[in-house]
């Protein structure tokens, strides 16, 4: 099995009593490689210095929208030393938040365009978190599309990023994949209830998908209420496999392989 666990908060605390212990687990269930995103600049750098402790460990650097308000004349600069570390792959995770509503959103809406436009400067992908303010209400999701739509030449051509954690309709993410986008799946795909998440699953062409966990939080079943860690996408990679009619192995392969495309990882010790 070749699995990537595509966007694991590996810094958080939740990990600090058995961090190696949940890096082997995932080393022996097949995670060839984990990608660990920023969520301001302290976890930023925290997740390159994860990502330069292990060859199979990756790093993306940003500012998450909850985060917002950390940013100031200096972060910019940073992000770019950040980002020209050989191990960061993508800028991340940016994006919108209505829910938690943790910095008004026009501080939100600039934030992420500096972080596009930073992302095409360096020539990354984005990693994008969109949480809208209610099921009902698709604001979030539509002002993102929609800067994505105005920037989106900034960005490159075949790899402008991922839409982490999708939770959208299948109409939302038409408008992503149009935009040249791959669509992440976390563990609520494995959750009863989730059929239009599983829609979304069927009508995404397979080499536009990634897998993730999201670690440690959004934990698949069977392990659904403990904490979430990379070894457990293979229960997301099962789901999708099922949706698709395909072979869990091969899902794991497809989605590997597309991972590779978007994040065009750079050959680490152990690969040689």
């Amino acid at each position: 099995m070749t699995l990537t666990d595509t966007h694991c908060h590996l810094y958080f605390d939740a990990y600090d009593k058995d961090r190696d212990a949940v890096l082997a687990r995932a080393w022996e269930a097949g995670v060839e490689r984990i990608l660990v995103p920023g969520i301001d600049l302290a976890s930023s750098r925290t997740a390159l210095e994860l990502a330069d402790a292990s060859p199979q460990v990756y790093a993306a650097v940003g500012v998450h929208p909850n985060s917002a308000l950390t940013w100031d004349a200096h972060t910019l600069d940073a992000l770019i030393q950040l980002a020209a570390h050989p191990k960061v792959v993508a800028i991340g995770e940016i994006g919108l938040d209505y829910y938690r509503d943790r910095a008004p959103c026009g501080i939100q809406k600039r934030v992420l365009r500096d972080q596009v436009s930073l992302a095409g400067r360096v020539n990354l992908p984005i990693i994008i978190h969109t949480r809208n303010s209610s099921p009902e209400d698709q604001a979030c999701f539509a002002d993102i599309i929609e800067i994505i739509h105005e920037m989106r030449a900034e960005l490159s051509e075949d790899r402008p990023g991922v839409f982490h954690s999708f939770l959208e309709s299948e109409a939302e993410a038409q408008g992503a994949l149009e935009q040249g986008f791959y669509i992440g799946i976390t563990g609520p795909v494995t959750f009863n209830n989730a059929h239009e998440l599983r829609r979304v699953v069927a009508s995404t062409p397979v080499e536009k998908l990634l897998i993730e966990t999201d670690g440690p939080f959004l934990t698949p079943h069977p392990h659904r209420g403990k904490r979430n860690e990379p070894a457990h996408v293979y229960y997301v990679a099962e789901k999708i496999a099922q949706v698709l009619g395909l072979s869990p192995r091969a899902l794991a392969e497809a989605t590997t392989a597309n991972a590779g495309r978007l994040f065009q990882w750079r050959v680490s010790d152990f690969e040689q």
